[in-house]
C-alpha cells in the first residue's frame, strides 16, 4: 500500500540497486508499481515485482484490472493523437486504491467505459505470457480490439505462426497460437502488451517474428512501467528505421532502474545466503486443513477460457458474462469474508473476471484479492520491505513433458485465508494437482475452505480430412487426405522450365506441378500387362508388410500414407486387415517434401485425434532413403515440439529396394504398376505442393483432377490385387513370422550405391540421382532425364521404361552390377539452353 514500507528496501538496501522516476502521463512514481525480489534465476537475479498486476502479489482486483484500463486508455490516446481520455484521474484513483479506498477502486474499474469509436482500421493487441495475459486483455478491453496471448503451452491442434525467445526468462520460449491463421493480418497497428519493459528485447523478437510473415507500419508497444536505458530507447529506434516501420511506447510510469557493476553476483550470493529461506519452507499452521470442495460450473459450450488462440470483442464479452455466471455459482460456497481467488499461470483472465464478480456480489462485505501461480522461482523472505514474504511450491500438473518440474504461488502463506477460490483448466486437472504436496495440498494448510473452479480449455477445432467424392477418387472410407483442395489454382509448368528453376536454386520442385503425363493407347496396355504380371507378387508383398506392422503395433495401429506413392499401398493394407482379420485401420494420406519435411499440421491432427503412439507411416517403396532420413528428421522436430518423444518414425513399404526400413513386403526392385502413371492411379490426386499459397495452419495443398475421371485406373488398380489376396493367405500365413523374425535391420544400401552411381558419372548430387523402377518412372515422367542405367536381367519387366525413354530419346545404358532394376539419371548443369531438338537434355 501507498505509505507502508516500500517492498523492495530489503534489496536495495543490501546491493543497492536504485529505481528512479523520470516520467508519467499519469501522475504516479515507480515505487507506487514496483516492489523488489531476488530470483532464482541465472539471467537476472533482480525480480520486479508488481502490486497492481496480481501475480506474485495477492491485489484487490478492481485494482488489477483498472491499471489495465487505465494503460489501455494510454494506447488509445496514442492511436488517436490525443489526450482525451481520463489520464490524470485514473492516475489519482489508482494511487488512492493502493491506499485501500474501495470507492476509488470501484471507479477505477470504470475508467473509460465511454470512450469514443476509432478512426480507421481496429487495432489488434498482443499480450505477453505468462505475466501479463490479463493485463493485455484489460488494454484490448478498453480499445474494442481483437486480443491474443503468447503461450508457452504447445496445443496439438493449434499450429504456431510465430514464436520468440525471452532472454532473461525462466521460462523463455513464446508461442503464437491463433486459430485463425490470419489473425496477425492486415495493415492495423498491432499494439504489443507486458508488464514491464526492461531492455526491449522481447519486444523485437516479436516484431522481427512478426514482420516476416506479416508485415505491418505502426506498433504500439505498452507497460506498466518503462524502465530501458537510453541505449536501448536508440537501439529499439534503430530497428524501426531499418524495418521502416513505426513503434510507439507508452507506460503508466517510465524510469531508471541502476544495476550496479558486481550487483548480479551480489545478488546470487543473497540468495544462497539469506537464511536459507526457500518457497517450499514457508510458514506452518497450526490449524486443520481445509476440506476441499470441487464447485460445478456452467461454462458455456464454446466460450474460450482465455485468449490463448485469439479473441474478439463479443468473445471478450462472452467471457466476462461466463465468469460472472461462475461467480454466482461460488458465491454460496464462501465461509468467510476474506477471500483469494488464485489464477493458474497463463489463465489469469477469466479467474480475474470471477474475482471481479465476487467482489461486485457481496457489495464490499468481502474482501476479495486475486494472484496467480507462477513459473519463476523466486527467493521468499519474511521481512519487511520485501516484495516476497513467503512462498509455496508444488509439482507441475499441467505438462507431463516437464517431468518433476516446480511451480510457485507467492504471499499465500501465513495469511489463513478464509476461503481460496483456485481457477484452472481441464488440462491441469491431473492427478499430480491432488498429490502429496501438491497444490490442492499447499493451499489446503492455508484457508480455512478450499474451492477448485474447473473450466474447460479451450481447443481450436480440428480441419476435417477431405474425401471422396469431394476429393479423391478413393472410396470415402478408404483414406481420408489430409491436403488443402489446390484444385482451382493453375500450378503446372513445362517440365524444362521446372527443371532449370530447380537446378538453378531458384524454385523448390515442390512449388509447382508437372503437367500431367497422358498416356498413350500403348503405354496403356503396357500398365495393363505390368498389373496383370505383378498383382500376386504385390498382394503377398501387402500381406506380409501389413502382418509385420499388426504384430508390432497391434491392432489399433493408424495408417499414415505418404502422399501420393503411399496412399495406395496404404489402401491396399486396409484392405488386409480387413480381409484377413476383420479390422478396419483409420487410413489417412500426408504430404512430405524432401528439404521441407512432413506435414506438421496434419501431424497435429493425427496426434491430437489419436495419440502419437498408434501412427505408423506408409509409403509405396524406398530408394536411396532420402525421404526416410528425410521423415526421421521431421518426426525428431515434432516430438520436440508437440509430441512428447512418443512419434515414430517407423516407415512400412511395400518394396523397400534401399534397405531403410524394417517393415516391408520384399527387398527386390521389380515393377510397381502404381509407378508407371501419375494422378489416375493415384486416386486423380496430384502430387503435394508446398508454396506461398499454404498458409500457417493449412494442410500442404494438391489437385484433384476430376477431369481425368475416363482415364482412372485407380480403383482398377486396387481391385485387381485386392482379388490375389485369397490365393496368397496362405502363402503369408507361412511366411510372415520367419520374415518378423529374421535379420531385417536397415543396410542403407541404396544410399551406398547412389553416392558410387553419383561420383563415377560426375553427377556431384545424390538428389540427381533416382534408384529403382518407381524412381526412374518418376524421372521420366516429371523431370528432364540425361540417361538411365538398367540392369540386363531386368529389362524384360521394364517395358514401360523403355517405352518412355525412347519416346524422350533418353538414352539407357546397361550395367551388369547394378544394385537396382534400373537407376534413372537427371543432369547435374541443366539449363534450357541444353536442350537438344528431341527435348532431351545435352551434355555441356
Amino acid at each position: 500500500m501507498i505509505g507502508a514500507a516500500w517492498g523492495g528496501a530489503w534489496v536495495s538496501d543490501r546491493i543497492d540497486l536504485k529505481l528512479t522516476t523520470t516520467s508519467s502521463p499519469v501522475g504516479l512514481e515507480l515505487t507506487d508499481l514496483l516492489g523488489l525480489a531476488l530470483r532464482r534465476n541465472p539471467r537476472r537475479v533482480q525480480l520486479l515485482v508488481s502490486t497492481v498486476l496480481g501475480k506474485h502479489v495477492p491485489t484487490d482486483p478492481r485494482v488489477v484490472y483498472g491499471a489495465g484500463r487505465l494503460l489501455g486508455m494510454l494506447v488509445a490516446d496514442r492511436l488517436a493523437g490525443s489526450e482525451a481520455s481520463e489520464r490524470e484521474t485514473g492516475g489519482q484513483l489508482l494511487r488512492a486504491a493502493l491506499g485501500g479506498s474501495a470507492t476509488a477502486a470501484t471507479e477505477l474499474v470504470e475508467l473509460g467505459r465511454n470512450m469514443a469509436e476509432f478512426a480507421g482500421d481496429p487495432p489488434i493487441v498482443l499480450g505477453y505470457a505468462e505475466t501479463a495475459t490479463a493485463l493485455g486483455h484489460a488494454v484490448a478491453d478498453v480499445l474494442s480490439a481483437g486480443y491474443l496471448h503468447s503461450t508457452r503451452r504447445p496445443v496439438l491442434t493449434a499450429q504456431p505462426v510465430g514464436r520468440f525467445e525471452e532472454e532473461h526468462s525462466h521460462a523463455s520460449s513464446h508461442l503464437l497460437l491463433p486459430e485463425n491463421p490470419a489473425f496477425f493480418s492486415g495493415s492495423s497497428p498491432l499494439v504489443l502488451v507486458d508488464d514491464e519493459f526492461s531492455t526491449g528485447s522481447t519486444l523485437l523478437n516479436t516484431i522481427t517474428s512478426l514482420q516476416a510473415e506479416f508485415p505491418r507500419r505502426r506498433y504500439l508497444v505498452a507497460a506498466l512501467v518503462d524502465l530501458r536505458s537510453d541505449a536501448d530507447r536508440e537501439r529499439m529506434n534503430r530497428f524501426a528505421a531499418e524495418l521502416d516501420i513505426q513503434i510507439d511506447v507508452v507506460s503508466l510510469v517510465a524510469g531508471t532502474f541502476d544495476v550496479p557493476e558486481g550487483s548480479a553476483e551480489a545478488g546470487r550470493r543473497l540468495v544462497e545466503t539469506a537464511g536459507s529461506v526457500d518457497p517450499a519452507s514457508a510458514p506452518a499452521t497450526l490449524q486443520a486443513p481445509a476440506e476441499l470442495r470441487r464447485v460445478e460450473t456452467h461454462w458455456p459450450a464454446g466460450v474460450p477460457d482465455g485468449a490463448r488462440h485469439g479473441v474478439s470483442p463479443q468473445t471478450s464479452q462472452a467471457i466476462r458474462c461466463a465468469a460472472a455466471q461462475v461467480a454466482a455459482e461460488t458465491a454460496p460456497q464462501l465461509s468467510g469474508t476474506d477471500v483469494l481467488v488464485l489464477g493458474f499461470e497463463e489463465l489469469m483472465y477469466a479467474p480475474l473476471q470471477i474475482a471481479l464478480s465476487l467482489t461486485s456480489l457481496s457489495a464490499g462485505a468481502v474482501d476479495v484479492r486475486f494472484s496467480s501461480t507462477s513459473r519463476s522461482p523466486v527467493l521468499a523472505v519474511d521481512e519487511p520491505g520485501y516484495a516476497i514474504r513467503t512462498g509455496l511450491a508444488f509439482g507441475s500438473h499441467d505438462d507431463p513433458a516437464d517431468g518433476a518440474g516446480v511451480r510457485y504461488a507467492y504471499n499465500i502463506a501465513g495469511r489463513r485465508f478464509s476461503d481460496i477460490v483456485l481457477v484452472i483448466d481441464d488440462v491441469a486437472d491431473t492427478p499430480e494437482l491432488a498429490a502429496a504436496n501438491g497444490l490442492l495440498d499447499k493451499l489446503r494448510a492455508n484457508c480455512a475452505n478450499l474451492i477448485l473452479v474447473v473450466l474447460p480449455s479451450y481447443r481450436p477445432a480440428l480441419r476435417p480430412p477431405l474425401r471422396s467424392p469431394e476429393f479423391g477418387s478413393y472410396s470415402a472410407a478408404e483414406v481420408g487426405w489430409l491436403l488443402t483442395d489446390l484444385s482451382d489454382v493453375a500450378l503446372e509448368a513445362p517440365t524444362e522450365e521446372r527443371e532449370e528453376a530447380i537446378q538453378a536454386g531458384g524454385a523448390h520442385y515442390a512449388e509447382s506441378l508437372p503437367i500431367e503425363y497422358q498416356p498413350s493407347q500403348e503405354y496403356q496396355r503396357l500398365f495393363a500387362d505390368a498389373l496383370a504380371t505383378s498383382a500376386e507378387r504385390i498382394a503377398h508383398g501387402v500381406g506380409l508388410v501389413t502382418e509385420l506392422v499388426l504384430d508390432a503395433r497391434g491392432r489399433d495401429v493408424v495408417l499414415v500414407s505418404l502422399a501420393r506413392a503411399g496412399t495406395p499401398v496404404g489402401v491396399l493394407m486396409r484392405r488386409w486387415a480387413e480381409a484377413a482379420h476383420d479390422v478396419e485401420l483409420p487410413h489417412f494420406a500426408v504430404s512430405i517434401v524432401r528439404g521441407r519435411g512432413i506435414d506438421s499440421v496434419a501431424l497435429r491432427y493425427l496426434v491430437s485425434r489419436f495419440g502419437a503412439e498408434r501412427l505408423i507411416f506408409v509409403d509405396g517403396w524406398t530408394g536411396k532413403g532420402a525421404i526416410t532420413r528425410e521423415l526421421s528428421d521431421a518426426v525428431a522436430l515434432a516430438n520436440r515440439e508437440f509430441a512428447a518423444g512418443r512419434l515414430s518414425p517407423e516407415l512400412a513399404v511395400l518394396a523397400d529396394t534401399g534397405g531403410c526400413t524394417e517393415f516391408y513386403g520384399t527387398r527386390d526392385d521389380f515393377l510397381i504398376p502404381s509407378a508407371c502413371l501419375n494422378s489416375t492411379v493415384s486416386g486423380l490426386v496430384s502430387r503435394t505442393v508446398l508454396n506461398d499459397l499454404i498458409g500457417p495452419g493449412q494442410f500442404h495443398g494438391a489437385k484433384f483432377y476430376r477431369e481425368l475421371a475416363g482415364s482412372d485406373v485407380s480403383n482398377l488398380f486396387l481391385d485387381a490385387i485386392s482379388a490375389r489376396f485369397a490365393g496368397v493367405a496362405e502363402r503369408v500365413e507361412a511366411e510372415w513370422r520367419p520374415l518378423r523374425d529374421s535379420d531385417r535391420r536397415p543396410t542403407w544400401a541404396g544410399w551406398e550405391a547412389v553416392e558410387k552411381i553419383s561420383a563415377e558419372y560426375g553427377i556431384g548430387s545424390v538428389n540427381l540421382v533416382k534408384p529403382g523402377v518407381g524412381e526412374t518412372t518418376r524421372v521420366l515422367l516429371r523431370r528432364v532425364p540425361w540417361r538411365i542405367l538398367m540392369r540386363p536381367d531386368a529389362a524384360p519387366g521394364l517395358g514401360h521404361i523403355t517405352h518412355l525413354a525412347q519416346s524422350r530419346g533418353v538414352e539407357i545404358e546397361f550395367v551388369d552390377e547394378l544394385a537396382f532394376s534400373c537407376v534413372g539419371l537427371i543432369h547435374p548443369q541443366f539449363t534450357r539452353g541444353a536442350i537438344g531438338a528431341d527435348g532431351t537434355a545435352v551434355e555441356r
